[in-house]
């Protein structure tokens, strides 16, 4: 097959910050004709985000599922079986665990296809939800838990990678943290409904949004950058006239994508690999640490038990809705900062106010612990600070990690690179929730969150002195090593 290169320079006004406003390309084409090119429409990869974000929606809903899924059960609504504490945490982690197994897996079905890979996840993970609703026994429940976390950690691999290729440079922060943001309604959604259903009624509705993402994907076109990488030119254009407008000339972005896959050949040796992607996967695994050991998953899986302990006459489920509302604003709000800030100022910031958060939450569950009774109820303090912490976490670390890792590694090998980071997180996420339950017993409920509080300023000097700005830049051209 010959393959044409196409060779461009973009002019236009430049700003005090280096980016180019109202860009014109001029593309040298074969025979030295010269094409000149326009802004692209964007319209088509909104509505390929809104699509693919149905996935993360149905993450959120599984996430959300647990905290009001446990406390049910522990009240033995409807007749629900007995369900120890040991056993509430292993239900609330187990997704995690078969999350782990699933991201490897999901790595390799990425190089299957994107979307395909997204069509074919969804059925199952249904059948899951199905299964969870008409349990019998805890030991059914976490089965379920487990196959579905397996599942979803496919289904949020691939919506990430497939989303940030198909994005244009300059909205690919805010397409990126629209998953984000979907992951968020979902948590919403689940705890706002778990309010007034019981479990078992809870999981049937989630069942039908694996089934809805398997709809909205179908019609979709598979991703440019991928079809550029198994060499079917014609379909990659295809796709890239559907994201980006039928006016707009795509010689420069197609050409692109021909001459950086050609010029860069997969390495054939372990070793060779292993350099490539050292640099982008300690820096990915090293924000998914600090993401997941930041006492987020406590306030996530365990939010309604934690207030229950905290608050003297607030109804915990009220509590834990707002956290959710202000948890998807502020993902809202980081959608519309991450592509104008920057990843770096967002992150500092993130981390600075989780640990102050944190901290805070910590000294009042040993103040009120140690003065129970002889104080007022304060129960607007714990409150605030969850709401402080949720504000900086959906703001800051929790989208800029999740983006970072499917900007860092190059497009020959995005898929295991960001397998084995999503791997890492999940790990790092089961050995959270299963021992939040295990550190609140030997430290206490301060001393969990002041554990937490320590960690996430160790991650602020993580943020400060390794992760690159990759603000306004084109996948191809990052390279965290430089």
């Amino acid at each position: 097959m010959t393959r044409e290169f196409y060779t461009y320079t973009v002019s236009g006004r430049h700003d005090s910050c280096g980016s180019v406003s109202n860009p014109k390309f001029q593309v040298a084409g074969p025979g030295g004709r010269l094409l000149i090119t326009g802004q692209p429409e964007y319209m088509g990869q909104v509505l390929a985000a809104v699509a693919v974000s149905l996935g993360p929606f149905a993450a959120g809903l599984g996430k959300g599922y647990s905290s009001p899924a446990i406390a049910s059960l522990q009240q033995r609504d409807n007749d629900a079986f007995p369900v120890s504490g040991q056993q509430a945490s292993w239900l609330a982690s187990l997704s995690l665990l078969g999350a782990l197994f699933g991201a490897p897996l999901g790595g390799a079905a990425v190089r299957w296809g994107r979307r395909r890979t997204l069509i074919f996840a969804s059925i199952p993970l249904s059948v899951c939800w199905i299964l969870v609703a008409f349990a019998t026994s805890v030991e059914v429940m976490g089965f379920a838990a487990f196959v579905s976390g397996f599942l979803v950690a496919i289904v949020q691999l691939a919506a990430q990678v497939y989303v940030s290729e198909i994005s244009a440079p300059s909205v690919r922060g805010g397409l990126s943290a629209l998953l984000k943001v979907a992951g968020h309604v979902g948590v919403l959604v689940a705890f706002a409904a778990g309010a007034v259903l019981d479990w078992r009624q809870l999981a049937g509705v989630i069942a039908f949004a694996p089934g809805a993402m398997c709809v909205a994907v179908w019609r979709l076109p598979e991703s440019p950058g991928w079809l550029v990488l198994r060499g079917c030119d014609q379909e990659a254009e295809q796709a890239l006239q559907w994201l980006r407008g039928r006016t707009v000339d795509l010689h420069v972005e197609l050409g692109t994508l021909k001459t950086h896959v050609l010029s860069r050949a997969v390495p054939s040796t372990p070793l060779i690999l292993l350099r490539s992607l050292r640099g982008p996967t300690l820096i990915a695994c090293g924000l998914m640490f600090f993401q997941r050991f930041s006492g987020a998953n406590a306030f996530n899986f365990y939010v309604v038990t934690v207030f229950r302990q905290t608050f003297d006459g607030t109804n915990p489920h009220s509590a834990a809705i707002a956290v959710a509302i202000v948890q998807l604003l502020s993902a809202l709000l980081s959608g519309l900062l991450v592509d104008r800030v920057g990843r770096l100022p967002l992150l500092v910031g993130s981390s600075v106010l989780m640990s102050l958060a944190l901290a805070s939450f910590g000294s009042f569950a040993y103040y009120e612990d140690a003065h129970r009774g002889a104080i007022p109820q304060l129960d607007w303090i714990p409150l605030l600070c969850v709401l402080v912490f949720t504000v900086a976490f959906s703001l800051g670390i929790s989208p800029i990690s999740h983006l970072l890792v499917s900007e860092l590694f190059p497009l020959e090998h995005r898929g295991l690179g960001t397998a084995l980071a999503t791997a890492f997180s999940y790990l790092c996420a089961f050995i959270g929730v299963k021992t939040f339950v295990d550190f609140q017993e030997l430290l206490g409920l301060h001393g969990a969150f002041w554990l937490y509080a320590a960690i996430s300023v160790c991650g602020l000097c993580f943020v400060v002195c390794c992760v690159p700005e990759t603000k306004g830049r084109d996948l191809n051209d990052i390279d965290p090593t430089r």
